[in-house]
């Protein structure tokens, strides 16, 4: 029999996304009735490629606040029912595999569509020319990036020797085969059965039992990286490892450049191919996986059996706080299959954990993908809602339902209680008042989350004026003080701001990085952008609310502009890490030192700052970074992008930059790539985490661009820009 190699594609006319409080979900119809009961709009039809139902041209412009309002025109269409703005939150190419893979071993079935579709998606995203797949979707391929989808569609039951495995193969063999494969890989093949536990280096559960004051104890490390080894150190353990199939046993001869039983596992541990390389292990990691190695010859049947379940309860804590979303697609699909193995195929906990895949998965014009969390929904909210306040857009009629939409968001997505299981026993920051970065039933606090959903709350509630038909129902002052609370509980002794929690472990803990292809993964680090955001989310508070814990409040900022201050360059650069990059994190700096009367006329810190972002301006007026600037920490210069312009334009402004001529090319080079409907065309990767993994941000495009034609309309007029 000839084997078929088409590809089976979905009709995207017949996909909706389903959204409630926040959770957004794809759904693929197939019957007449359901198509006549649900029918497609605007938000489904964009982010698939398809044009909108009801496509609105307007007259061209050269007047900046008329480009801004046409661009929100366009974007307010985006806005989903429950007021957030839904959008892909993808970029990572090691995500899909590990969902995959779980879904293989535990033999669940995908829904109408969805396979076909993450088919799609893994050849559109192949490496045009060597066939191969990167740790994201603009990185050359790697040995990580190839084997893990190449293993991804053939579980997807594509064949061998379809040309898209054909030509992957043949590139990973280039590259050395799989044993090359960093560590996280090595894990998931493992897992599989397609990669030996021996090759591994251990990740021992016993870790789980050690007391607090240890410092290297998970509790102590960065969220994101306790919430996965907590599992891999659990299955690791186990030694868990799927049943052989005859398409196992195939893979185990596709993915190597020997024979499967002639390879030396143990001497694997630390094979990881140049190309994957971005965190070298350092001497002292691989002296202590040596120890590690012989502890784990020794009989420790009792204390293995205590570790195992010490550490499951922290998994099952995990699933208990997030509604079996957990932090992240990473670690949910690894308890997703933990809780498999330990509880049952028919259990209540492992239905609910296949209820919840869904909930990262995004139906894009390519194929079906993996989001980065279950989204990125308060973030881009936040946004939208300032940039609308802050451009004067806000007090136009035709704008005011959208923003009482997002009002509403805000208002039910803020986090009102703590976790369930106690903060101090799984080792979570405490939540009650704080904003997450998607949604409420994922649960995580984010300092700059809290900073930005607490300004977006109050600019409305008390800067924006809505007509007596339009019944707000107000964000108490009690959930206000409560949003407070939580940012002045994070706040470190330098001054600073990290992520979701405070530091917890010392920086030299980065010593030992197992993950060999992330930066600074070990434990919190404090952010100019996040230290920004907290900045500002307090200065707003404290403009309506002078009275309520002021000296707290003043002193807070003070030592946080004074972090900001202390991080930047000696070029008058700062380092961004969770956007790319110097250009990202000056718009954030710039707007916290501006806050507190900071600017380009009072501050030399400041006029280096803009002498920095001036100095990259391209010929065109705008500017552009790659994404090789967080990799390298060195300034990377691209061709101009509207999202990099647009922080430019809003860091200068901020900051008071005298010169015209700069902005206005700025503001130019936006406005010319606007689209007649008002919507600006996607562009280069945004976002970044870890200095090695781009991930995307494509409601970038709008907000920040409206915000920055709005803001220099208010300081310099609409006037034409020749």
């Amino acid at each position: 029999m000839p084997v078929n190699f088409n590809s089976a594609k979905t009709d995207p006319t017949k996909w909706r996304l389903a959204v409630s409080e926040g959770r957004q979900t794809w759904h693929y119809l197939e019957g007449e009735h359901e198509l006549i009961n649900w029918p497609q709009t605007d938000f489904d039809r964009y982010w698939q490629g398809l044009p909108l139902i009801n496509e609105q041209e307007f007259k061209a412009t050269k007047c900046p606040l008329d480009a801004a309002r046409n661009g929100f025109r366009f974007y307010q269409k985006l806005q989903t029912p429950d007021g957030h703005w839904a959008g892909e939150y993808g970029g990572p190419m090691f995500l899909i595999p590990g969902l995959v893979i779980t879904m293989y071993i535990t033999k669940t079935a995908w829904k109408p569509g969805q396979a076909a579709e993450l088919i799609n998606y893994l050849r559109a995203r192949a490496h045009k020319e060597d066939g191969g797949w990167g740790i994201h979707i603009e990185s050359p391929s790697t040995v990580f990036g190839t084997a893990l989808n190449y293993v991804a569609l053939r579980l997807l039951d594509v064949h061998q020797d379809d040309p898209a495995c054909v030509k992957a193969r043949a590139h990973l063999h280039k590259l050395g085969g799989a044993t090359g494969i960093p560590s996280w890989g090595k894990f998931w093949l493992s897992i599989l059965n397609v990669y030996e536990w021996e090759g591994n280096n251990p990740v021992p559960p016993e870790l789980n039992m050690l007391p607090y004051w240890v410092p290297f104890h998970p509790g102590r490390m960065w969220c994101h990286t306790r919430a996965v080894y907590i599992p891999i150190s659990y299955l690791f353990g186990r030694r868990f490892k799927a049943d052989l199939d005859p398409l196992l046993k195939s893979l185990r001869s596709e993915l190597y450049v020997q024979p499967y039983g002639t390879i030396k596992w143990s001497q694997m541990r630390n094979n990881v191919a140049p190309v994957d390389l971005y965190s070298p292990h350092t001497k002292l990691f691989d002296f202590l996986n040596e120890i590690l190695v012989i502890y784990e010859k020794l009989p420790k049947s009792l204390i293995r059996e205590q570790a195992l379940k010490k550490t499951l309860d922290q998994i099952r804590y995990e699933d208990i706080n997030t509604d079996f979303l957990d932090i992240g697609p990473v670690n949910k699909v690894m308890n997703m299959l933990i809780v498999w193995l330990v509880d049952g195929p028919k259990s209540e906990n492992f239905a609910r954990h296949c209820s919840r895949v869904d909930d990262f998965l995004w139906k894009s014009s390519e194929g079906l993908l993996m989001n980065g969390t279950n989204g990125s929904q308060l973030w881009d909210t936040a946004f939208a809602v300032q940039a609308m306040v802050e451009t004067g857009l806000a007090e136009e009629p035709e704008f005011k339902k959208s923003l009482l939409l997002a009002y509403d968001f805000l208002d039910v997505t803020q986090i009102k209680r703590d976790t369930i299981i106690d903060p101090k026993t799984c080792h979570r920051h405490i939540s009650k008042g704080a904003w997450p970065f998607s949604t409420r039933d994922q649960s995580y606090t984010v300092s700059d989350c809290t900073g930005e959903g607490l300004r977006a709350t109050l600019m409305l509630q008390k800067k924006v004026t809505f007509p007596k038909d339009y019944a707000m129902k107000k964000i108490s002052d009690e959930r206000l003080f409560d949003a407070v609370n939580v940012l002045l509980s994070m706040q470190n002794p330098d001054g600073g701001f990290a992520s979701y929690e405070l530091v917890r472990g010392p920086k030299w803990l980065e010593w030992l990085n197992a993950a060999e292809v992330f930066g600074n993964i070990m434990v919190e680090y404090c952010y100019p952008e996040c230290t920004t955001s907290s900045i500002l989310g307090l200065a707003e508070f404290r403009e309506h609310y002078p009275n309520h814990r002021r000296k707290e409040i003043d002193a807070t900022i003070q030592k946080a502009v004074q972090y900001i201050l202390n991080e930047q360059r000696p070029d008058g650069s700062w380092y961004g890490s969770w956007g790319i990059c110097f250009t990202y994190a000056a718009v954030f700096a710039l707007d916290s030192l501006a806050s507190v009367g900071l600017t380009f006329e009072t501050s030399e810190p400041v006029r280096r700052a803009c002498a920095f972002l001036v100095s990259k301006q391209r010929a065109d007026g705008g500017w552009g970074e790659s994404f090789k600037s967080s990799e390298t920490h060195q300034y990377v210069q691209r061709d101009s992008q509207v999202v990099h312009t647009s922080w430019a334009m809003l860091g200068l402004m901020a900051a008071g930059y005298p010169v015209k001529e700069n902005l206005s090319r700025a503001a130019k080079l936006i406005m010319s790539r606007q689209q007649p409907n008002g919507e600006w065309l996607q562009e280069a990767i945004e976002g970044v985490f870890n200095h090695n993994c781009m991930i995307s941000y494509p409601n970038y495009k709008f907000a920040f661009t409206i915000w920055a034609l709005g803001v220099y309309s208010k300081k310099y007029g609409n006037e034409p820009i020749q």
